[in-house]
């Protein structure tokens, strides 16, 4: 039995510096959108606390922007279950946003839900999944 030099392993035992470049997980940079979502998801955290601040609205409020700031802090450092989290969010945020345009014809609802419909289309991209740890 001969062994191929291109096909075993090198002499010293380290893997190559090509072969590294692929085993390595895509940075955060090459996803500008995930920045973007980050950003706009601590966007309505802050506008979620500053509107239960404001209107006495019900404290149950407050358990949103915590979950909209661990899935942003969450997608920054390309976790899985941030991922889901985000997602979640932002498909019930689409779909919060187009219904209320349905029923009262408001056209900052419609854009906001196409917003989240975008942001939505984008996470479930296969090369954004497959780059999450």
């Amino acid at each position: 039995m001969t062994i191929d030099s291109k096909t075993g392993p090198s002499p010293t035992g380290r893997i190559p510096l090509a072969d590294r470049r692929r085993l390595q997980k895509p940075g955060l940079l090459k996803f500008p959108g995930l920045i973007a979502i980050s950003i706009y998801m601590l966007l309505v955290a802050t506008i979620t606390v500053i509107y239960v601040v404001k209107y006495h609205a019900g404290f149950l409020y407050l358990l949103f922007p915590i979950f909209f700031v661990a899935a942003a802090l969450g997608l920054l450092k390309m976790l899985r279950w941030a991922w889901a989290l985000a997602l979640a969010a932002v498909a019930l945020a689409a779909g919060s946003f187009l219904w209320l345009f349905s029923t009262q014809h408001t056209f900052p609802s419609l854009v906001q839900g196409l917003i989240n419909l975008v942001f939505f289309l984008y996470l479930v991209r296969t090369d954004v999944r497959e780059a999450l740890k």
